[in-house]
């Protein structure tokens, strides 16, 4: 019922930055909160930023300072500036939201989208 869809990750150098996008469709009745996360293979799936249908943000001590993470509540969507990347950035970043369907609270995640950070 509910789909969400990354995008905006790519090949960037060292110190370059990205925008990435996470927009939810489908039948629901609303959002709550939203969040980023990335996974290499071999490692867990690591917690990057979450944010609140409100706006209040809470981020991974490693990602503090250099992303960040908003949110456009009339488009659904979920946005993550990653700035000054590292080589050791390079994952599959995947989106999350708790999203009201029936009056249930249900997570849902998306395919992810992968930045690649070249030395």
């Amino acid at each position: 019922q509910v789909q969400l869809v990354e995008s905006g990750g790519g090949l960037v150098q060292a110190g370059g930055s990205l925008r990435l996008s996470c927009a939810a469709s489908g039948r629901f009745f609303s959002i709550n909160a939203m969040g980023w996360y990335r996974q290499v293979p071999g490692k867990e799936r690591e917690l990057v930023a979450t944010i609140s249908r409100s706006g209040t943000t809470n981020y991974a001590g490693s990602m503090k300072g250099r992303f960040t993470i908003s949110r456009d509540n009339a488009k659904n969507t979920v946005y993550l500036q990653t700035n000054n990347l590292k080589p050791e950035d390079t994952a599959v970043y995947i989106c999350n939201a708790v999203v009201a369907v029936q009056f249930t609270p249900r997570t849902y995640w998306g395919q992810g989208t992968q930045v690649t950070v070249s030395s």
